[in-house]
């Protein structure tokens, strides 16, 4: 995996980590971006899929090639692998409810236009991961086809940001946070 350490000149000179994208292998990009190290590579994700579908030919959660292309089930029960939750997020609410300073990240999946070998458009529909995260002071898309992070500002802007994506056809939000926070909803605001 191309495996990336940038330093963003624009915030003090911090360290951020970043996976560009190999093969179909997003929800592992978007993964270890999110924890910013390598939480996870292939064979590990792999392994969850045949633990999630332990008896079936063709496994439903990832690509029947083996290049990638996991389902919302393995980025679930790969999070918990890691001692956190995932919280699939209502678009029809709005933004400003979420309780930012206890959230880790968000993996945010959006429409792709795959092309096999890079040149082939593939004509069936693809989906793609990306996570959304802080670190030190600003949020930032580490989208794996990004040659480098994006930074999207404050917190203010982020929910912004989320804010706009949700209201494109196709996309969902998944919110990361700690099985405590999940537990007793202190990731949305009291209504």
């Amino acid at each position: 995996m191309k495996n990336r350490v940038e330093t963003e000149s624009a915030n003090g000179g911090v360290q951020i980590y970043h996976e560009r994208q190999e093969k179909e292998l997003c929800a592992i990009h978007a993964m270890n971006n999110l924890f910013q190290r390598k939480a996870f590579v292939q064979k590990d994700i792999d392994k969850l899929c045949y633990q999630l579908s332990p008896s079936t030919f063709f496994n439903p959660h990832r690509s029947m090639f083996g290049t990638g292309n996991y389902d919302v089930n393995v980025i679930m029960a790969a999070m918990e692998s890691q001692g956190h939750e995932v919280i699939w997020f209502d678009k029809r609410r709005n933004t400003d409810e979420l309780q930012l300073e206890n959230i880790e990240g968000f993996i945010l999946n959006i429409p792709s236009d795959y092309k096999l070998g890079g040149l082939i458009p593939l004509s069936f529909n693809r989906k793609h991961w990306v996570a959304i995260r802080k670190i030190v002071d600003t949020y930032y898309n580490l989208d794996s086809k990004l040659k480098s992070p994006d930074s999207l500002g404050d917190s203010r802007k982020v929910l912004h940001y989320l804010q706009t994506q949700l209201l494109e056809k196709e996309r969902e939000l998944l919110i990361i946070v700690k099985p405590e926070i999940h537990k007793d909803g202190s990731w949305k605001r009291a209504t």
